[in-house]
């Protein structure tokens, strides 16, 4: 009997918001446990949602039958990078539900 996978990437929705999201671990000695929305942002839309704790990851895939994996954004990623960037999730704020 085999034992499920305890580590890669799950792609799976958001518990509050339902969006589509990207759980994993990011890094090999110090690692990150990071929940990234999964809609690309351009260059412009980095600029203005990047912040000190909320980082732009590279969403990486070897090839078109591989599992999307998460790259830091460094100051040596390639400015001309062909792949989709993503940033942290954070949900939208909610709308109030009482009238009062």
């Amino acid at each position: 009997m085999s034992r499920p996978r305890t580590t890669g990437a799950v792609d799976s929705r958001c518990p509050s918001c339902a969006a589509p999201v990207l759980t994993q671990w990011v890094g090999t000695v110090a690692a990150l446990k990071v929940t990234a929305d999964l809609t690309p942002l351009s260059p412009a839309e980095q600029d203005v949602v990047r912040e000190p704790n909320r980082l732009v990851w590279c969403l990486y895939r070897a090839s078109a039958h591989s599992p999307p994996r998460l790259r830091w954004c460094t100051a040596s990623h390639p400015p001309a990078c062909g792949h989709p960037h993503v940033t942290e999730h954070r949900c939208p704020p909610a709308e109030p539900t009482t009238l009062f």
